[in-house]
């Protein structure tokens, strides 16, 4: 079984990237981020045309997530419950398995913009939120996948310049505290599970040629629960998407279950 992440950065524009990377890579679910539309102009027919059911979280012009899935959704939930958020960031749904059922979180994280900001300050208020709903659904279910746009590099060897963004959004004490504390709930990072390549990234600024000189940050995540962890064989980081014309910002991250 494999899983995936992947910030679009507008479904919209980047549909057919999507289509054509699913039709090379026919993976069990994958969590989208950034589609940037409204649910009445998510694109089911072509998704269903290429096998995936989906549950669908939209905003028009920002944010927004889905979860596409070759099985049927169940329990959607959207947001998180008991924070009020006027922003499309969580969707969660369950997934079942020839193993049992899998419960699947998909979150496009804050960006938070700078430290001290009104947007930081939002960011760490949604970031304790979440650490408080995921504990809860662990309770719920044994078997939790979180995936998505983090928006936090968890360690300096996740950043192409860890010592120049000392302190910068992305690299902030308060945001790697969260990251950890989201692992101490019981959760495990699946791509550290595995040695890896050094200067590995899944987001490249498009400015200063950044994808083409690799600097970049390791963003996207994938992490799951103890009961999954013996079951995660592989976790690779999909390069080529961000070789396309046109292409997101981000590229798609893949973990493999036995």
């Amino acid at each position: 079984m494999q899983l995936a992440t992947w910030n679009v950065n507008s479904l919209t524009v980047r549909l057919p990237q999507v289509l054509d990377w699913l039709a090379a890579n026919p993976v069990d679910a994958l969590g989208l981020q950034e589609l940037k539309l409204v649910d009445e102009k998510f694109p089911h027919d072509a998704l269903r045309e290429a096998g995936y059911h989906a549950a669908v979280f939209g905003q028009k012009t920002y944010n927004g997530v889905a979860i596409l899935s070759r099985t049927p959704l169940r329990d959607v939930v959207r947001n998180i419950p008991g924070h009020s958020d006027e922003q499309a960031r969580v969707i969660a749904a369950t997934l079942d398995t020839p193993e049992g059922p899998l419960r699947l979180v998909n979150c496009y994280f804050v960006n938070g913009q700078e430290p001290g900001s009104e947007k930081f300050a939002y960011k760490l208020l949604w970031l304790a939120a979440l650490h408080r709903w995921i504990g809860e659904e662990m309770q719920a279910h044994s078997r939790l996948v979180l995936v998505g746009d983090f928006n936090v590099a968890p360690e300096d060897r996740d950043s192409f310049d860890p010592v120049g963004l000392k302190d910068t959004i992305h690299h902030t004490v308060e945001e790697r505290g969260h990251f950890q504390a989201l692992l101490q709930l019981g959760l495990t990072d699946s791509y550290r599970m595995f040695d890896q390549p050094e200067k590995s990234y899944s987001w490249w600024d498009y400015r200063m040629l950044g994808f083409q000189k690799n600097r970049g940050l390791r963003i996207d995540h994938i992490l799951v629960s103890e009961a999954l962890r013996g079951s995660v064989k592989a976790c690779t980081i999909d390069r080529a998407p961000r070789k396309n014309p046109q292409p997101s910002d981000h590229t798609p991250v893949v973990v493999t279950l036995a």
